[in-house]
């Protein structure tokens, strides 16, 4: 290879990295433009649909929870970041129950082993689970919300309008900062 081939093959391998990163970053500043204020988050709630079975309650519908705030938690039991927010979201459930919050765990598996009901119940015994737990073995829910992550959170006005949605750890003041806010809450 002469000198020339050289310096052709190396700005050649230049150029397509200043266009990936270019491509990179326009897709950057359009996910960071396509993320939407709390206002224009509010949409209706779907329903929990296509649920194999209710673990802790009987089956529940967004239409008969009117009136209420609710936090509906996608989650998984083989996911690291699903069992550190899984306190939080039991503490809620545990502080704010009685003064109108209904808290819907939908597991969604991510793996295989993750569809069995024997592994969801022991997951709920393990991390104190009390609240409703949707499973969602074919992810019917899942895309109703157009969810994509594990652990997502989505809060429900009395309304049934989503008016607040978190992917992912952390956060966890201003959930519950929205959340006494839905409620009237006065400590």
């Amino acid at each position: 290879m002469n000198i020339r081939s050289k310096v052709g093959a190396i700005a050649s391998a230049a150029a397509c990295l200043l266009g990936l990163a270019l491509v990179s970053y326009a897709d950057d500043k359009k996910t960071a433009q396509a993320q939407p204020t709390l206002a224009e988050a509010q949409r209706a709630a779907p329903n929990f649909v296509g649920i194999s079975n209710w673990l802790n309650s009987g089956p529940l519908n967004i239409a008969a929870l009117r009136g209420k705030v609710i936090l509906v938690d996608f989650w998984t039991s083989g996911c690291i970041n699903c069992t550190r927010t899984l306190p939080h979201v039991t503490r809620l459930y545990d502080n704010y129950k009685d003064r109108g919050l209904v808290v819907v765990g939908v597991h969604t598996p991510e793996s295989p082993f993750e569809r069995s009901t024997a592994t969801v119940q022991a997951a709920i015994k393990r991390h104190g689970i009390k609240y409703p737990v949707a499973q969602d073995n074919d992810y019917a829910t899942w895309n109703a919300y157009h969810n994509q992550y594990w652990p997502a959170q989505y809060i429900i006005d009395r309304n049934g309008k989503i008016v607040f949605e978190h992917a992912g750890e952390g956060q966890y003041d201003e959930i519950e900062r929205t959340i006494q806010k839905l409620l009237n809450y006065k400590s």
